[in-house]
């Protein structure tokens, strides 16, 4: 009954067109009611509190540092780094795209952000160069969602919050899957690419490489201080976010020269609105997740799913089914906000690594960034290429098996993931 009035209650006023954050209050409060324990003190204490978290500080950082790197050159000059490495092979415009993500997902850890810089930058180099638009707009979607997996990465600072559990772990366990998702998108394109008679561009000479290298040393950089600072303990992932910041802002302004004090204002205006979207996300779901609690649901899920408990690969096989099915109608940050402490129980109670949960749980909700209806990574390159929805979706399936088959790996063999945790931790 409880599981009903919850999911109704918030299913029910979503698609009445209420925001997220608003329905997860009328959620809470039927739940209240339900529970007899309706008092508008302890709803607005708990939305307070929500919000009150010192990890939580890392959001706006990361996304400001975000902000920052397409804004100040530091996104182009990745993808010139991966241009002078690649852009000669045959499909070299797509191994480019894909190199060009992983890099970028390790300095600001935002799918959207990273998302639009590549589509901006590539997507009219691809379709000149005679590529398939679709397909290229598939491969930049599905790129651009490693950036919640390999470190800094804003959707494992949410769910270690929501999820009581380490984000410097979490952090360090993420860099294989990361780059795993990659190598899975390289054998997608080779795959799709082997047959198309698209002319490779010129190979550049060992000068040009080494001058592009050195132009993007300050931005390659940033990747190797903030996880080099967190696995010796220099400072925690809510500095790192600083760190991020800071170290983008000074190499924009005084390495670069590439920003103006005009573009520096639209920048915090931007990533202090996203912020204020995601703190309120948070601080509603905090609420939700009291009750739940208190309702003791995650109980009832448990018994939902006695039958798998004793087999964790089974459980986990359907736990990311469900998740996949609901990244296709709900957005990536409410879903771990909702889910996570729904499932955290479930998982202790099986006896999962919570960090290896974390992981697979991050990687689920990430590839429904790319599914449609919803797929706001996908609605970002349709929107900055001025492509058709349809031919976006059609375009990104093959790099969504390929990326979903990575999971379910991980899924058969739990080593992948917490053998390279042990090293980097």
């Amino acid at each position: 009954m409880t599981i009903f009035i919850f999911i109704s209650s918030l299913l029910g006023t979503m698609a009445l067109g209420m925001p997220i954050a608003f329905a997860l209050l009328m959620a809470s409060m039927a739940l209240m009611f339900l529970l007899d324990l309706f008092d508008a003190q302890i709803l607005a204490q708990n939305l307070i509190n929500g919000a009150n978290s010192y990890p939580l500080l890392a959001v706006p950082f990361f996304l400001l540092a975000g902000e920052l790197m397409n804004v100040g050159g530091l996104s182009r000059r990745v993808v010139d780094i991966a241009m002078s490495l690649m852009g000669h092979v045959r499909g070299g415009l797509g191994y480019v795209a894909i190199i060009a993500a992983v890099i970028l997902a390790s300095l600001s850890g935002s799918a959207v952000a990273d998302t639009a810089a590549l589509a901006a930058v590539l997507l009219p180099m691809m379709k000149k160069a005679g590529y398939d638009e679709n397909r290229a707009c598939g491969l930049i979607a599905a790129g651009g969602i490693i950036a919640p997996i390999i470190p800094p990465s804003i959707g494992f600072i949410i769910f270690g919050v929501a999820g009581s559990v380490s984000i410097t772990k979490l952090f360090m366990a993420g860099i294989v899957p990361g780059i795993l998702m990659g190598l899975s998108l390289f054998v997608a394109w080779w795959f799709l690419c082997r047959k198309e008679s698209i002319k490779a561009g010129p190979r550049p000479s060992l000068k040009a490489v080494f001058k592009t290298l050195g132009d993007g040393f300050w931005a390659l950089m940033l990747p190797v201080i903030i996880i080099g600072g967190l696995r010796f303990g220099i400072f925690t992932p809510t500095e790192a976010g600083v760190v991020a910041a800071v170290y983008s802002l000074l190499i924009s302004i005084f390495i670069y020269h590439s920003i103006r004090w005009t573009e520096l204002k639209r920048c915090f205006i931007s990533a202090a609105k996203t912020t204020s979207v995601v703190m309120f996300l948070v601080s509603a779901a905090m609420v939700v997740s009291w009750l739940i609690t208190v309702a003791e649901l995650p109980d009832e899920i448990i018994d939902l799913l006695g039958p798998f408990m004793d087999n964790p690969t089974v459980l986990l096989c359907v736990i990311l089914a469900l998740v996949l099915l609901i990244g296709m109608a709900m957005d990536f940050v409410p879903i771990i906000l909702i889910l996570t402490p729904v499932l955290m129980p479930v998982i202790t109670a099986a006896g999962i690594d919570p960090v290896y949960f974390g992981v697979l749980f991050i990687m689920a909700t990430s590839i429904g960034l790319i599914t449609p209806p919803v797929g706001t990574v996908l609605n970002t390159v349709a929107g900055v290429g001025k492509v058709k929805m349809d031919g976006v979706i059609v375009g990104v399936v093959p790099f969504i098996l390929a990326l979903a088959a990575v999971m379910f790996l991980m899924v058969l063999f739990p080593s992948l993931v917490l053998v390279p945790a042990r090293w980097f931790s």
